[in-house]
C-alpha cells in the first residue's frame, strides 16, 4: 500500500509512488497529452506497473488552471457587482507599471463590459446593511446569461468580506435559476478586503471552474474505473493539498500547484541537508520556476499577480500562493530574434508535441534542449532513460537559423542560447533573493526539474551560493514534493482596527472564529482533525499606509497588543529599512493556517552496498562549459555512486530523469541520502 503522486507539466507528466511498507519509490515519466490530460495520467499509471488496489492516497497537481488563464481558454464568464461598481474590474488600481511607454495598453479584462452587471443593495465596512438587497435586479441578468450562453458567473459585492449575506443570497438566487452554470461568490474564495483584487480573483475562479470541474470529474471517473479506490487530493498553491470536491469549487487555489509542490519538497531536502535557508530552482520543459525558503519555510503571500512583470501589472489573485517567480526559460523554450535583431528565449515553447527539434517528432524551432544537446551536456542515447534517442542532426539544423542570424558557427549559437537562457534564470533568481532583501551567499541552491541540474552549477556559481544540492529523482521532484505535502487550508479575515482600540480579547475571538472555520473545513472534507501550523498571523500597517506587513506566531492567549506592535515595528524595519515608532499603527487582517496530519515519505540513506565509483564511471565526452571553454568531462551514472564519493569537475552525472553538469573548478560530493552536493573547489 502506498501514496501515488502525479504532476502534469507542459512537456512531461511525472509519476512517483511511495510504497509505505517497503519504503521504496517507483517513478515514471511520459509525454503530456495536451488534448486530454487525463490520458497522460492513466498512461503513467499503467506504465509504472502499480496495482490500482495498492494506492491508498492519490495526489495530483498540474498546469490546467494556469494554462487556461495564460492562454485565455476558459469559460464565457459574467460578473455581478454592487451598483456603481460595474467597472472596477477594468479600472483596477489605475497604475502604469511601464510608466514611460506611450504605447502601453492595459490588458483586457476576462469579462467584457457587456457581461458585467449591477445589483442594488449595500453593506458598510463593518457588515451592517445600509441598503436592502434587490434580488429582482438579477432577473434581466439571468435572461442575458441564457441568451449569451454564459458558462460561469462571478459575484463580487462591496464589503462582502465583512458580511457575506448579500452575496450568499445572490449566489443562491442565480444557482436556482441557472442550472448547469458555475456560480462563484467572492466570500467563498477569500474574506480579505480590496474590491479590485477580490473582483479579479473571483472572476478568474469562475473563468476556469467549468474546465477544472470537467477535467477532475473525467480523471476521477477514469481512476475509479481502473480500480483506484483512494482519497483523491489536489495540490494547492499554498503548499498544501485539498480534496477534489473543494478544488472543483475553488479552482483558483490550484494556480501554482506544480511549482508549490517542488518548493515543499525543497524544504524537506534542506532539512535533511542541515540547510534552513534555500533558493529553489525548477527548470522544466516549458518554464523555470524559483522561490526562496527561509528558516525552513516557504513564503506564502496573497499579493500574487498572475503575469506581473516590470512592464505588466498582471491579474491579482487574492488567495495564498507560495511566492514563486516563473519565466519562459525551460528546455522546450524557443530561441528567436526580435524586430531589432536581438536574440530572445521564450516564452513560447515547443512543449511535448511536437517538442524540440532533436525529439524527431516534427519540431523545427531551435530550443534550449537542442542547444544543450549540441553543447554535449546531454547524452542523445540516454534521454528520458533512453526511451527515445535525440537527433543531434535535427538540433544542428534548427540552431542553424540562430547561427545565421548571429553570423557564427552552430556550436557558438548553441552556446549563446544556453547563456541567454541562464541569464534569464539568474534574473528570476535575483528577484526571489536579492530583491527580497536576501544575500544569496547565505543560501544553498536546491535544483529540480529535468533541466535544473544541467544549469544549477553554473547558476549557483554566478549567485555565489554556499552549495548546489541536486536531490534524488530531480526530474520528478515536484511529484515527489507532492508526497511530502499535507492537507492544508488558510483562513483569512480582514477586520481593520486601530492599535489603540483593539484588545487581546477581541483578537482571541477572531482567532477562535478562524479556528472554528478550520475545524468545519477539515471535518466536512473528511481530512481528519485540523492542527494549527502556526499561531495567529496578523497584517499591520502604519496609519495612512497602503501595504501592510505580516507579523507571525502570535499567541492570542499570552501576547499583549504592545508586544505585537513592537514586533510590527521590527518587521517593518527588516522589510523596508525604516520604522516610524511615533506613527499610529492599525491592525488589518488576521490569518490562521491549519493542517491535517498524514504520513509523509522521506529520503532514506542509500548505503554503500553494490555501489562504487568504478561501476558508476561510464566514460567521458567533450562538453561546452561556456566561459570555461570546452573540456573532456568524466561521465558517471548516478545510482551506483556511493555515499562519500567525491570528484573534481568538470564532470557529468546521468540518471533516468535528468543530467547534472559540474563546472571546472567545482567539486561534487555524494552525501548519505544520495544527494549531489556541488561546491566551489
Amino acid at each position: 500500500m502506498g501514496r501515488l503522486a502525479v504532476d502534469i507539466g507542459g512537456t512531461f507528466t511525472d509519476l512517483v509512488f511511495f510504497d509505505e511498507s517497503a519504503g521504496g519509490l517507483t517513478s515514471t515519466k511520459v509525454l503530456t497529452t495536451a488534448g486530454a490530460l487525463e490520458q497522460g495520467v492513466l498512461e503513467a499509471v499503467e506504465r509504472s506497473g502499480i496495482a490500482p488496489e495498492t494506492v491508498e492516497y492519490f495526489i495530483h497537481g498540474g498546469t490546467t488552471v494556469v494554462n487556461a488563464i495564460t492562454e485565455r481558454t476558459g469559460a464565457r464568464t459574467a460578473l455581478v457587482n454592487t451598483e456603481g461598481f460595474r467597472d472596477v474590474l477594468e479600472l483596477g488600481r489605475a497604475n502604469r507599471p511601464d510608466m514611460f511607454n506611450i504605447r502601453y495598453r492595459k490588458p483586457c479584462p476576462f469579462v467584457p463590459r457587456r457581461h458585467r452587471y449591477e445589483v442594488r443593495g449595500r453593506l458598510d465596512p463593518s457588515g451592517r446593511e445600509i441598503e436592502p438587497l434587490r434580488l429582482e435586479d438579477l432577473d434581466p441578468v439571468i435572461e442575458d446569461c441564457r441568451r449569451a450562453e454564459i458558462e460561469a458567473v462571478a459575484i463580487m459585492l462591496v464589503n462582502s468580506y465583512a458580511e457575506p449575506a448579500h452575496e450568499s443570497a445572490c449566489a443562491d438566487y442565480l444557482r436556482a435559476r441557472l442550472p448547469g452554470v458555475a456560480v462563484s461568490a467572492s466570500h467563498e474564495i477569500t474574506r480579505e478586503w480590496r474590491e479590485y483584487e477580490r473582483a479579479s480573483t473571483i472572476v478568474l475562479n469562475a473563468y476556469v471552474q467549468p474546465i477544472v470541474r470537467r477535467y477532475l470529474d473525467s480523471l476521477e471517473q477514469a481512476l475509479r474505473g481502473r480500480g483506484v479506490d483512494a482519497p483523491l487530493m489536489a495540490v494547492q498553491s499554498n503548499g498544501g493539498t485539498t480534496s477534489f470536491a473543494w478544488a472543483k469549487a475553488h479552482p483558483i487555489t490550484l494556480l501554482e500547484s506544480g511549482p508549490a509542490a517542488g518548493v515543499s519538497g525543497a524544504a524537506r531536502v534542506g532539512a535533511l541537508c542541515g540547510r534552513d535557508d534555500l533558493i529553489y530552482l525548477d527548470v522544466g520543459g516549458t518554464t523555470a520556476k524559483c522561490s526562496t525558503i527561509e528558516g525552513g519555510e516557504a513564503r506564502v503571500t496573497t499579493e500574487h499577480a498572475h503575469g506581473a512583470s516590470h512592464r505588466e501589472p498582471g491579474f491579482p489573485i487574492r488567495v495564498p500562493v507560495v511566492d514563486i517567480v516563473e519565466i519562459g526559460a525551460g528546455g522546450g523554450s524557443i530561441a528567436w530574434f526580435d524586430e531589432a535583431g536581438g536574440l530572445r528565449i521564450g516564452p513560447a515553447s515547443a512543449g511535448a508535441d511536437p517538442g524540440p527539434a532533436c525529439y524527431g517528432r516534427g519540431g523545427t524551432a531551435p530550443t534550449v534542449t537542442d542547444a544543450k544537446l549540441i553543447a554535449g551536456a546531454l547524452n542523445p542515447a540516454y534521454f528520458a532513460a533512453g526511451r527515445f534517442d535525440l537527433d543531434i542532426g535535427r538540433a544542428r539544423e534548427a540552431l542553424s537559423t540562430i547561427a545565421d542570424g548571429l553570423g557564427c558557427t552552430t556550436d557558438a549559437a548553441a552556446n549563446a542560447v544556453v547563456r541567454l537562457a541562464e541569464a534569464n534564470m539568474i534574473d528570476a533568481l535575483k528577484l526571489v533573493s536579492i530583491e527580497r532583501g536576501h544575500d544569496p551567499r547565505d543560501f544553498a541552491l536546491v535544483v529540480g526539474g529535468g533541466g535544473g541540474p544541467m544549469h544549477g552549477a553554473a547558476l549557483g556559481r554566478e549567485l555565489g551560493v554556499k552549495e548546489i544540492v541536486v536531490p534524488r529523482h530531480p526530474g520528478l521532484f515536484s511529484a515527489w514534493g507532492m508526497l511530502a505535502m499535507r492537507p492544508r487550508q488558510d483562513f483569512v479575515r480582514t477586520a481593520p482596527r486601530p492599535a489603540g482600540a483593539i484588545t487581546m480579547d477581541e483578537i482571541g475571538h477572531l482567532r477562535d472564529a478562524l479556528l472554528a472555520e478550520a475545524e468545519r473545513y477539515f471535518a466536512d472534507a473528511g481530512l481528519g482533525a485540523a492542527r494549527l501550523e502556526h499561531a495567529l498571523q496578523i497584517d499591520l500597517r502604519y496609519e495612512g499606509q497602503e501595504h501592510p506587513v505580516t507579523v507571525g506566531a502570535i499567541d492570542a492567549d499570552r501576547a499583549a497588543v504592545e508586544e505585537i506592535v513592537a514586533a510590527f515595528h521590527a518587521a517593518h524595519a527588516r522589510t523596508y529599512a525604516y520604522r516610524l515608532d511615533d506613527t499610529p499603527v492599525e491592525f488589518v487582517t488576521f490569518r490562521l493556517t491549519a493542517q491535517a496530519e498524514v504520513a509523509r515519505p522521506t529520503f532514506q540513506p542509500i548505503g554503500a552496498d553494490g555501489r562504487s565509483p568504478e561501476r558508476a564511471l561510464k566514460g567521458s565526452r567533450e562538453v561546452d562549459f561556456g566561459d570555461d571553454g570546452r573540456h573532456e568531462a568524466a561521465v558517471y551514472e548516478r545510482d551506483p555512486l556511493p555515499p562519500g564519493f567525491s570528484a573534481a569537475g568538470p564532470l557529468v552525472v546521468e540518471e533516468r530523469s535528468s543530467t547534472t553538469v559540474v563546472q571546472p573548478g567545482q567539486t561534487l560530493a555524494v552525501d548519505d541520502h544520495g544527494f549531489l552536493r556541488i561546491a566551489e573547489s
